[in-house]
């Protein structure tokens, strides 16, 4: 029986994944200010254990004023990057799953309250609030408080704090690095026309409004080890009209290619209340198709992915070369073990769950599963 292009080996620059399922970042919204905590060690740490390629630590912001709410984590100072080693340490001595970190600025979509409070923008001078950041100074919503639009210095400050945490993401020994291009966090605010409103070199045509999200790429790339994976992920479209769509971000990738990005995760929307999105199965699939058609670099397609069938499909017809998870996983920590018993592959499993493995599924678990440490 042939092996499932799910569970098929990828060589991504330093990465050596073992099929190709990956764990895509997800908020927590659990810091204590900015810093990981045992809430962190044991979401991520089950997630570790899944069978998955790779995992993917949230949102991770570069600055205080870059974090979605005062509950992100952040990796911008010797507190946040001390809580975050504990960490990994307590990770790594369970799990030799490759882990890398996205980083991020939120920019106009900062300083709001947590989403099981509602997720309001929280007003600057009041608790837990501060002035927002952004390219233009365009509120995402009508009635928010505006950003103030960032200036030369401000360009400067905040390229390089991603540089700066790309050098903490280094010395952490994280295994890849992410730059979240999109979801209508700042980076995308630059590429998106209806954020960018800027009348200097950094706004107007496509090419402008790429500029700043590739200076932030090629200082991250000189940042972190050259010989681990510098990746980034976008959104393809903003799903409203006049905004950003899916061939100027082709465009984008295809000189993130030539810079040499590593991979590129495709996703969508997130800038704009208007957005219509045609949310079902695979929705979000046509979009990685169409970058995986112009770059060389693999593409990570992810949205609405939950049945181990759809994502063989995904992956054996070339639409993409992964797929991740997000929701899924969460709710199902041990989606890549029914996924590998449904298309009849092997998965590792921690030696100490290998006694779980189904009788109906006897060459279930490979033999000599995830090593454990001391």
């Amino acid at each position: 029986m042939a092996q499932p292009a799910l569970f098929t080996p990828l060589r991504v620059r330093n990465l050596d994944l073992a099929n190709r399922i990956v764990i895509a970042p997800m908020c927590q919204y659990s810091a204590e200010d900015g810093c990981m905590n045992d809430w962190h060690l044991i979401h991520l740490g089950q997630l570790a254990l899944s069978g998955a390629a790779l995992l993917t630590i949230e949102a991770t912001a570069v600055l205080p004023e870059g974090r979605i709410s005062w509950a992100d984590v952040g990796l911008w100072n010797d507190e946040t990057e001390a809580a975050m080693h504990r960490i990994l340490e307590g990770i790594r001595r369970w799990s030799d799953m490759p882990i890398g970190i996205q980083l991020n600025h939120a920019g106009r979509k900062a300083s709001t309250e947590v989403p099981w409070l509602g997720g309001a923008q929280i007003a600057p001078g009041t608790p837990n609030g501060w002035q927002t950041e952004a390219p233009s100074a365009v509120p995402f919503t009508e009635g928010r408080v505006a950003p103030t639009a960032l200036d030369r210095d401000g360009l400067r400050r905040v390229r390089d704090a991603f540089a700066a945490s790309a050098v903490r993401a280094g010395r952490l020994g994280l295994d890849f690095v992410q730059l979240h291009g999109a979801h209508g966090y700042l980076l995308h605010q630059f590429l998106s026309p209806l954020s960018n409103q800027r009348k200097d070199e950094y706004g107007g045509s496509v090419e402008n409004r790429m500029r700043f999200p590739l200076e932030v790429f090629d200082a991250v790339r000189a940042a972190f080890p050259s010989d681990k994976a510098v990746t980034m992920r976008v959104s393809a479209t903003d799903w409203v009209e006049g905004g950003l769509n899916v061939d100027e971000i082709v465009a984008f990738a295809k000189l993130l290619d030539a810079r040499g990005c590593d991979a590129i995760h495709v996703s969508s929307g997130g800038l704009h209340p208007a957005q219509q999105i045609p949310i079902g199965p695979s929705y979000q699939v046509p979009l990685a198709r169409a970058v995986k058609a112009a770059v060389r670099m693999p593409v990570v397609a992810v949205g609405l992915i939950t049945e181990p069938t759809q994502a063989e499909a995904i992956v054996s017809t070339g639409d993409a070369d992964m797929i991740a998870l997000a929701r899924a996983i969460l709710y199902d920590p041990r989606w890549p073990w029914h996924a590998a018993a449904d298309l009849g592959a092997q998965v590792r499993a921690a030696n100490q769950y290998l006694r779980s493995q189904p009788h109906q599924f006897k060459d279930l678990f490979q033999i000599g599963g995830t090593a454990t440490r001391t």
